[in-house]
């Protein structure tokens, strides 16, 4: 019996490791942005960083406390063409990030205008009737600041899921005192919170959240900053670069790794215990 449980675990453990490395890359890759919203905390002390819970009937990370973002659509990469962004790919994917903060936390970053809480609600509904983001920026008067947005990582998970694969974007931005009224929009997510990058980690230790794997390695590394100016400072620092999770292993065990030079303090992690999402 002994031998045969062997055996089964080690076949499972070379799947998963066919898995990793990047046995399910045929699946399309779907572009996806992400932002990593910074406030001053409260009460001084490190910055609070803007999180969601992904409702549990979501078939991507259902249930997992993540950052605001969600996938490029077509309408995305048009606007960014009609404003006439350099880089339209790159402008298309930070529009995204702008849009789908507002849509899941009615909070309205990377806006050339500071929006009152009234106003960020209305633009939010509007965007909610006519799904045209660009429409709603323009018959308010409001423009794109898309050079308020940082990148900060870029991350896809080849062979780590049999379903879907996101290569998303992660970029920060700076909320300031963060006096802003926030609801969360029920269809997607569940709860909205403020926490510094330690206590959601330390959260997560204690079974009170559940992060998935990218998750877990950017809080790590946003636990690294004393404020949004050092975080900006790195990754001005460390260009970004594909981060695709890789199976290794290392005294014996089998782990998820990632690239040791990409800014991050932790870069592996057991893969019995990674939650892949």
């Amino acid at each position: 019996m002994a031998d045969t449980e062997a055996l089964t675990q080690s076949a499972l453990a070379s799947l998963d490791a066919r898995f990793m490395a990047g046995a399910m890359s045929a699946l399309p890759e779907i572009p996806a942005a992400t932002l990593v919203v910074f406030r001053n905390g409260p009460a001084g002390g490190p910055p609070q960083l803007l999180m969601v819970v992904r409702s549990r009937a979501m078939s991507f990370a259902g249930g997992m406390a993540v950052f605001p973002g969600g996938r490029v659509d077509p309408a995305d990469r048009a606007l960014a063409e009609t404003l006439g962004v350099p880089d339209a790919d790159e402008g298309a994917h930070r529009i995204a990030a702008i849009r789908e903060t507002i849509e899941e936390t009615g909070l309205a970053p990377g806006l050339a205008q500071r929006l009152s809480a009234g106003e960020a609600a209305e633009l939010r509904s509007a965007m909610a009737e006519s799904s045209d983001f660009g429409a709603a920026l323009e018959a308010r008067g409001l423009t794109l600041n898309l050079d308020a947005l940082t990148p900060f990582a870029r991350w896809c998970p080849r062979g780590v899921t049999s379903h879907r694969i996101f290569d998303t974007r992660f970029y920060l931005a700076d909320l300031g005192t963060g006096a802003v009224d926030l609801a969360v929009d029920a269809t997607e997510n569940t709860r909205l919170f403020w926490t510094t990058a330690a206590d959601a980690l330390a959260a997560a230790d204690r079974g009170e959240l559940s992060i998935i794997f990218p998750t877990r390695r950017n809080l790590e590394r946003l636990a690294l900053f004393a404020s949004f100016a050092e975080a900006k400072a790195q990754a001005d620092a460390i260009p970004v670069r594909l981060i695709v999770p890789r199976a290794a292993t290392r005294d014996g065990r089998e782990v998820l790794t990632i690239p040791e030079d990409a800014g991050y303090p932790i870069t592996a992690e057991p893969l019995d215990r990674a939650m892949r999402g």
